[in-house]
C-alpha cells in the first residue's frame, strides 16, 4: 500500500517529494517572470505585479499551495536523509562515491538546508514587509493646476483603480487628494476616503520596486546581500541539476527513449532559471 512521505515508505517519501519539487519549478518560473521587470520593466509595472500576488484570491490559494510545498518538501527530505543513512550506516566504504553518483547528488540534504536559510531571509527581507510593514506608496512627480495659470509640483500616487491621489505640502502638513473627492484621508498607510466618511475612494501602491533596489544598493550592505544572492542561486542551480530529472525518475519517467531528454531539459532549467534570478540583483547592485 502506497505510504505518504509522513510515514515509513521510502517510495512514498520519493513519491511526494518530485511531487512537490516540480510544482516549485513552476513556481520558480512563475515568480522569475515577475522579478524580471526590475530589469526590464518599470518601477510601476513591478509594484502592480506585486500587488496582484498578494491580493488575487487565486494567486493566494497558490500561494499557500506554495508554503505547503516548501515545508512539506524540506520535511521530506530530512526524513529521507535520516532513512537512507540508517539504510546504510557504513557510508560508501566499498563504493567509490564520486564514480557511482555526482556531487549534487550526495549533498542534496546540505543544499537543501542552505536554500532553506536563503528563503526564510527572502522571506523576512520583501516577503513580510510587502505583507506586515508599513511601506512607501508608488509615486511620481507630477504638475498640477489647481486654477487657471497656477502650477504647482506634487507627487502623484498610482493607485490600483488606475488613477492618481496627489500628494502635497500645505503649510507643513502632507495633504492628499483627487480632483473628484477633493481632500482625503490615509488609512492603514494605502488607502485613501474621502475626507470624513468611510467611502473608499481608491488604494496606493506598496512600493516593494524602492525597497528591493535600496536593500541592494544599501551603501553599507549591498554588495553583501548581492553576493549571498547569487550565491545561494548557485546553490539552487546545483540542487536543481539533481532534482530535476530525479524527479522525472522517482515519478516512473524511466524510459532510454526520453532519459537524455529530461536530463537536458533539467540540466538547462538548472543553469537558465538560478542565473536570471542572480542576474537581478547584479543588476540592481551595478547599474541603478
Amino acid at each position: 500500500m502506497a505510504k505518504s512521505a509522513l510515514l515509513k515508505s521510502s517510495i512514498g517519501k520519493k513519491y511526494w517529494m518530485a511531487l512537490t519539487g516540480l510544482f516549485l519549478c513552476v513556481f520558480l518560473v512563475g515568480h522569475l517572470a515577475g522579478n524580471l521587470q526590475l530589469i526590464f520593466g518599470t518601477d510601476l509595472q513591478f509594484n502592480q505585479y506585486a500587488y496582484f500576488m498578494t491580493s488575487n484570491p487565486a494567486v493566494k490559494i497558490l500561494s499557500y499551495l506554495t508554503y505547503f510545498s516548501i515545508l512539506f518538501h524540506a520535511v521530506d527530505g530530512i526524513l529521507l536523509t535520516i532513512q537512507n543513512k540508517k539504510a546504510r550506516p557504513i557510508g560508501y566504504v566499498k563504493n567509490n562515491a564520486a564514480s557511482n553518483s555526482t556531487w549534487q547528488s550526495r549533498n542534496m540534504a546540505v543544499l537543501g538546508t542552505l536554500l532553506l536559510v536563503f528563503i526564510a531571509t527572502h522571506m523576512v527581507n520583501f516577503w513580510a514587509k510587502m505583507h506586515f510593514a508599513e511601506m512607501p506608496l508608488q509615486q511620481q512627480e507630477v504638475k498640477i493646476q489647481p486654477m487657471p495659470g497656477m502650477e504647482l509640483k506634487a507627487q502623484g500616487v498610482n493607485t490600483t483603480n488606475g488613477g492618481m491621489v496627489y500628494q502635497i505640502d500645505q503649510e507643513g502638513k502632507t495633504v492628499y487628494f483627487d480632483k473628484v473627492e477633493g481632500e482625503l484621508d490615509v488609512r492603514n498607510n494605502k488607502e485613501f476616503y474621502a475626507k470624513g466618511t468611510d467611502i473608499k475612494v481608491a488604494e496606493g501602491y506598496k512600493d516593494l520596486y524602492k525597497i528591493t533596489v535600496e536593500f541592494f544598493r544599501d551603501p553599507q550592505y549591498g554588495l553583501i546581500f548581492t553576493i549571498f544572492y547569487v550565491f545561494s542561486m548557485c546553490v539552487l542551480a546545483f540542487h536543481l541539476m539533481h532534482g530535476f530529472a530525479s524527479a522525472f525518475q522517482s515519478l516512473g519517467a524511466n524510459n532510454p527513449k526520453y532519459n537524455g531528454l529530461i536530463k537536458c531539459v533539467g540540466k538547462l532549467f538548472a543553469i537558465v532559471v538560478p542565473a536570471l534570478f542572480a542576474l537581478i540583483p547584479l543588476y540592481i547592485y551595478f547599474t541603478k
